[in-house]
């Protein structure tokens, strides 16, 4: 269960936290500025310019390198990301790297399943723990001095459009040129960590709780097929199928028409079709997941109620005995009230997509349950 919002993220009180809400405050700004035509065209291209940046940018160039370019072109793609004022290239990608690693685990820096829907969609940003950049994580950009520089001065290429947009159309460009499109790409971006993790489909096993949400995608130029991207992290198109519209990737093909990018990574067949196996570390977590879902305490105290004294005291002895291959021993063994391999394949089968590693995810999943009721067992002996 997640926890509640103040039970452990007591930090998010942050002076970083300021600038992000008066951001929010000084859209109010617009009744005294006034709104304009010019002010809201400029607020929907900035909006869809600087999304480009951030799919495009921090997403698919600088967390998943789904594409190469030049060091002048990576440089350009790094300052429209940061005209976005989402921190520099070097935290989104390093922190962005560090979800993937933990997705949906205690660890993760923003998991809706564990810190809760608010947290993950934004108070972890301006958490103390989360204020600097690990730049272990992206060696591989903190090796170019430009992207330092853009690291140093993180907040100047939002600050030269916010300018270029007092320039263009007075002081309704800034507020709802600019601010109402920041904050509008805010909320957007963020929706992907959160509401991306609750709300949507699941065409593949991933071992976390990302979905493909058709509405985020189009607000997100194609980053809504979130299931998708946690099925094959280093595709630049995220859309894997004809209908799944995904603007930042059909931009990209264009770009590479011109060379400016190139060497596009695409998804392989497998995984287009759903044939791929599981890696270890999903197949290992889905099968946590699956685990979960059967009470190992109160199976344990069910058996115990179940067995008269003798054969009780016998199935502790064989479960003690084999402690370390306590799953083989359960195997030889007829326990009332103890979940079959087809309980939990029907269990399996609501809660996954369809995927060749079923069988695995059970088969792994019965070994857990099986310990872990074992041991229960054997300590109430």
């Amino acid at each position: 269960m997640p926890r509640a919002f103040g039970d452990d993220h007591n930090d998010i009180i942050y002076p970083s936290a300021l600038p992000f809400l008066l951001a929010h405050l000084a859209c109010f700004a617009a009744f005294w500025s006034g709104i304009t035509w010019q002010a809201l065209v400029l607020c929907a291209v900035l909006y869809w310019v600087r999304m480009f940046g951030v799919v495009a940018g921090y997403h698919r160039y600088f967390s998943h390198r789904t594409f190469s370019t030049s060091r002048v072109f990576q440089f350009m793609l790094g300052f429209l990301a940061q005209t976005s004022a989402q921190k520099s290239l070097l935290w989104w990608a390093s922190k962005h790297r560090d979800h993937h690693l933990h997705s949906d685990m205690p660890q993760d820096v923003h998991s809706p399943r564990h810190t809760g829907f608010l947290y993950s969609h934004l108070g972890w940003i301006f958490a103390r723990k989360h204020d600097k950049a690990d730049l272990s994580k992206v060696a591989d950009l903190a090796r170019y001095p430009e992207l330092m520089w853009l690291h140093r001065y993180e907040l100047l290429p939002a600050v030269a459009v916010a300018g270029l947009s007092f320039l263009i159309a007075g002081w309704p460009g800034l507020v709802v040129g600019f601010l109402w499109s920041t904050v509008l790409l805010y909320h957007a971006t963020f929706c992907i960590n959160s509401l991306a993790h609750v709300r949507g489909t699941r065409r593949y096993v991933t071992g976390d709780d990302s979905r493909n949400n058709v509405l985020l995608a189009f607000f997100t130029m194609g980053e809504g097929w979130h299931n998708n991207h946690h099925a094959y992290q280093s595709s630049v198109r995220q859309g894997f199928r004809w209908w799944e519209i995904d603007l930042a990737y059909y931009v990209l093909k264009v770009l590479s028409w011109s060379g400016l990018i190139w060497d596009l990574k695409a998804p392989p067949e497998a995984v287009l079709r759903n044939n791929q196996r599981l890696g270890v570390r999903v197949l290992n977590r889905a099968a946590e997941q699956l685990a979960a879902r059967f009470n190992a305490e109160r199976i344990a105290l069910t058996i115990s109620s179940a067995l008269h004294g003798p054969e009780l005291t016998e199935l502790q002895r064989a479960l003690g005995q084999t402690r370390h291959r306590m799953s083989e021993t359960w195997a030889t063994l007829r326990v009332p009230h103890m979940p079959t391999r087809d309980h939990i394949m029907a269990e399996a089968r609501r809660m996954f997509a369809k995927s060749p590693s079923l069988d695995d995810i059970v088969d792994r999943a019965a070994e857990l349950i099986r310990t872990s009721v074992g041991t229960r067992l054997c300590a109430a002996g």
